[in-house]
């Protein structure tokens, strides 16, 4: 599609959730917009996400706004089905979007924003919104020994199946959402053996407990105090996941929702509990180094595996793009976020950069109205 340069639209990096979302809310108050995606579609990240991925989050709570997904994809959203929802999106509201732009840089330049782009484009806007995802940069812990290591070392973000992997003895680190589905389904297709290692202990939750979904509840208990909330869970959790301490996996002791508020996300149970009770997915401790083909555990013990998969997450990767501008903290996320811009910064707006217990998807859709909003205002 054609992109305007005569600096009138809000120029949006990024063509995922968020960034459509916002778009979509810019264009119903009549501001004119354009999405900036570096790949060639919407949607890229969800694109490559491994294929037996399905959203954690229920198709009614996991809508954008001003189009509903449609209900034949029935509540757990598949991969597949949530990129054609995303082309679909794009289509109902006539969003503008330039593919092959990838945005380098964002500076200051008297009262308006430049963005420099590749092949020499300089692109002007009176507000920008930075909406290139939360899982931005895949991120490979520097172990010792690493580079060394003759056997397959891969980031999660390569994994796409269990297929590969058939009566190969597997290591997955990370026990965070991403690690423990690739291990159970792993255990579940013919890997020869699956540890999954695990530096802290996850709290583990039923998608749905008596057919209400995990998500209603912390949408819920967000506003209640967090001692309370984590009582609450402890009691449902107590009666609904079995304990896996002699397996391996103990109980955290730190409350499922101060976890959470500082970033770690429970793991839906979609098949780990099982696994693991059966014994096809053995849990060990987090990995220290790697010694040739030998990775060696904290405490002590070690492992051989053929492969090793690193479910060991992301990285925002804002540093290159406005790291300059003093917007950033010290983990690299946006100081101000949503319809909230940093002092320094008016009129750069950021979304998509928390991980909230409530669901990603849901948060999104929230912000893009209220940043519209807040662009509206600031040009009004």
């Amino acid at each position: 599609m054609p992109m305007s340069d005569d600096g009138s639209p809000v120029q949006i990096i990024g063509a995922g959730p968020g960034g459509l979302a916002t778009a979509a809310a810019l264009k119903e108050r009549g501001i004119s917009a354009v999405v900036l995606e570096k790949s060639d579609s919407v949607g890229a990240s969800w694109r490559g996400h491994y294929d037996r991925l399905r959203l954690h989050t229920t198709r009614a709570l996991s809508a954008l706004p001003g189009l509903p997904i449609p209900r034949e994809y029935g509540r757990w959203v598949a991969r597949d089905d949530l990129v054609r929802y995303l082309e679909a999106y794009t289509a109902h509201h006539g969003i503008e979007v330039a593919t092959g732009v990838e945005v380098d840089t964002v500076e200051r330049r008297d009262d308006r924003w430049v963005l420099h782009a590749n092949g020499g484009r300089r692109l002007t806007a009176p507000a920008v919104v930075v909406a290139t995802g939360y899982n931005h940069t895949a991120h490979l812990p520097p172990w010792p020994g690493r580079d060394s290591y003759p056997g397959e070392l891969l980031h999660a973000s390569r994994y796409r199946g269990p297929s590969p992997y058939a009566d190969r003895n597997v290591l997955v680190v990370g026990a965070g959402n991403t690690g423990a589905e690739i291990a159970a389904e792993l255990a579940a297709h013919g890997a020869g053996r699956v540890r999954l290692s695990v530096r802290t202990p996850p709290h583990i939750v039923r998608r749905t407990t008596l057919g209400w979904p995990a998500q209603r509840s912390a949408i819920l208990c967000r506003r209640l105090p967090p001692g309370l909330t984590d009582r609450l869970a402890t009691r449902l959790t107590r009666m609904s996941v079995p304990d896996l301490t002699a397996h391996g996996l103990p109980r955290p002791e730190t409350g499922l929702f101060s976890r959470a508020r500082e970033g770690s996300i429970p793991v839906q149970d979609v098949g780990l509990v099982g696994a693991v009770r059966r014994g096809r997915v053995e849990p060990v401790p987090a990995v220290e180094s790697f010694d040739g083909p030998v990775v060696r555990l904290a405490g002590g013990g070690t492992a051989r595996p053929d492969v090793v998969i690193a479910a060991t997450g992301f990285r925002r990767g804002l540093e290159d793009l406005v790291g300059h501008l003093g917007v950033l903290d010290a983990t690299g996320r946006p100081r101000a976020h949503g319809h909230r811009t940093h002092p320094s910064a008016p009129g750069l707006h950021f979304t998509g950069f928390t991980n909230p217990i409530s669901g990603m998807l849901r948060e999104l859709a929230l912000d893009a109205p209220k940043i519209a909003r807040a662009i509206a205002r600031a040009a009004a």
